[in-house]
């Protein structure tokens, strides 16, 4: 049961993604929450870090992995600003997440255009929660970009 509820945690998420665009990178925050507690939050670093695969849900997972001494995550949620790529999703997929729920589309490299069977068939997933937020998060980032 989550108490706190979806939009308070991907609210948490928003917070991320804000960091990363006030770090100069592209504006997607993760938190994952375990029993209702967030176990790991992060954000895009991928300039930062010189890293192509520092992309938050890829650095939130290691966060929380390491919280709980386990490689697996079937009893969390990832809360993220953006649809995760097929990096992630894959990512995600190896960790067995419990539950993933993403804010905005991602039409260009988001995983949904391959379908939900590159996840974990036990991972259950929800879109749309602070959706247009994170959408123009994004838009305005890619706006001073050009």
């Amino acid at each position: 049961m989550n108490i706190l509820g979806d939009k308070f945690f991907m609210n948490e998420a928003f917070k991320e993604a804000q960091r990363a665009m006030e770090e100069g990178e592209v504006p997607v925050g993760a938190v994952i929450v375990s029993n209702n507690i967030i176990i790991a939050r992060a954000h895009n670093q991928v300039e930062t870090l010189n890293d192509p695969t520092a992309h938050a849900e890829m650095l939130a997972i290691t966060s929380a992995t390491n919280y709980l001494g386990s490689k697996y995550l079937e009893n969390c949620t990832i809360y993220i600003t953006l649809e995760p790529c097929m990096m992630c999703a894959s990512a995600l997929n190896w960790s067995k997440i419990g539950k993933i729920v993403y804010a905005a589309e991602d039409e260009k490299n988001g995983f949904m255009k391959y379908g939900k069977s590159v996840l974990h068939p036990k991972t259950n997933l929800e879109f749309g929660i602070m959706g247009e937020e994170s959408s123009m998060l994004l838009k305005d980032f890619f706006k001073e970009k050009r």
